[in-house]
């Protein structure tokens, strides 16, 4: 087989580069490890920055985005007994964000693709990367029983953070930055009305909390646990309790529950892989970069890694400049550290941690008093949050 861009991972990083690509006449093939319902089935991120919105509008997708998804201009912090709003809109300069569900946006981007007939491969083994130093580097892999041989001009590697591209890279070329938390989160999906019609996140001496939603009748929940606990340990009943007692007690009286229909744990961490570039192969997404959840920055981060990485496909293919690829990896990884800037502040200031003494516990309650006596404090927060230009 023979395309110009081979990208390995159907993840929406993977499926909306391939789309974009698409478009402009650039052939791929898309390599996914798993089947399309185990892709489709993650429970994921669900807050877009407007330039996330803008380039599922870019790649055709946007369509049922913009009619199902629901436009956030502010959140709430709960603090201290206090509820207290971040007018993302007054700050930010008339930004917004979009709540719109990963999974529903996969399902776009795979509906595109099928329309397009764009070429994804599922259920793919042994997929690995070779050559990436030279100017034919090519992937090998096992579709159906058979191996394969891909020939192409670039490898694209968006295959998550245990996949085979970033560990592709000799060990004396890449280097990696980690930090993780010792805590999880656990969250539940559940059909039930939304709590409150905007995000609204916790701090409490018991932990951490998130009131979340993916729609008007389905809202996503998530508490703070040690690691050590299991999904096994918290009963839906045991979970509505404890996240009740975490928020305002206006806000747990009005909060609907039922039977949960997902609930999880994920662990937080903080993992930055240098650089992002291997000859031919360039990292994007979960692949060289993991934040925790608290700002919703994970999905963002490889929307802008994909941004850059599309304008210098194209600066490459249809204007022969190379100047875009070349400096792709400083470029993302500049802005991927300022992301992981504002989720560290974001974890640190919301969460309990178990180490932390008195003093500590004290500046995290002056700097949520500090942000709300600060215009200036609030929209740094909101100018993060809705996304840094790409």
């Amino acid at each position: 087989m023979k395309t110009q861009v081979c990208i390995i991972g159907g993840g929406p990083s993977g499926l909306m580069l391939a789309q974009l690509l698409h478009l402009k006449g650039i052939d791929n093939i898309v390599l996914e490890r798993q089947t399309r319902e185990y892709v489709l089935a993650r429970i994921r991120a669900g807050v877009l920055e407007h330039g996330f919105a803008d380039l599922m509008r870019e790649a055709q997708c946007g369509e049922r985005m913009d009619r199902e998804g629901e436009i956030h201009d502010g959140f709430y912090i709960a603090h201290a007994g206090k509820m207290d709003r971040v007018d993302l809109h007054k700050y930010s300069g008339g930004n917004s964000v979009m709540v719109y569900g990963q999974t529903e946006l996969t399902r776009d981007l795979y509906e595109a693709r099928d329309r397009m007939g764009g070429k994804v491969y599922h259920n793919v083994e042994d997929a690995q990367p070779h050559d990436m130093k030279t100017d034919t580097p090519y992937v090998t892999c096992t579709l159906d029983g058979e191996k394969v041989r891909i020939d192409c001009d670039y490898i694209i590697g968006a295959d998550g953070f245990h996949g085979v591209s970033r560990k592709s890279i000799p060990s004396d070329v890449l280097r990696e930055y980690e930090r993780v938390y010792p805590f999880g989160w656990l969250g539940i999906l559940s059909r039930t009305k939304p709590v409150s019609p905007e995000l609204i996140y916790a701090k409490h001496e018991r932990g951490f909390a998130l009131c979340s939603l993916r729609s008007q009748v389905l809202s996503r929940y998530y508490i703070q646990v040690p690691l050590t606990d299991k999904v096994e340990d918290w009963s839906d009943e045991a979970f509505w309790d404890e996240l009740k007692r975490r928020l305002p007690a206006e806000v747990g009286a009005r909060m609907e529950t039922g039977p949960s229909i997902e609930k999880s744990i994920a662990p937080l961490r903080s993992f930055v892989a240098e650089p992002m570039r291997y000859g031919r192969m360039f990292l994007a997404g979960d692949a060289a970069h993991i934040v925790p959840p608290t700002g919703a920055r994970g999905l963002n981060s490889a929307a802008s890694d994909i941004y850059y990485l599309y304008h210098a496909m194209l600066d490459h293919y249809l204007n022969g400049d190379d100047t875009g690829l070349d400096n792709y990896s400083d470029k993302a990884l500049a802005r991927v550290w300022k992301a992981q800037r504002f989720s560290w502040w974001m974890t640190m200031a919301l969460h309990k941690f178990p180490d932390n003494i008195a003093y500590d516990q004290k500046l995290q309650e002056i700097e949520l008093e500090y942000l709300f006596s600060s215009e200036r404090a609030q929209g740094s927060l909101a100018e993060n949050y809705v996304g840094l230009p790409f």
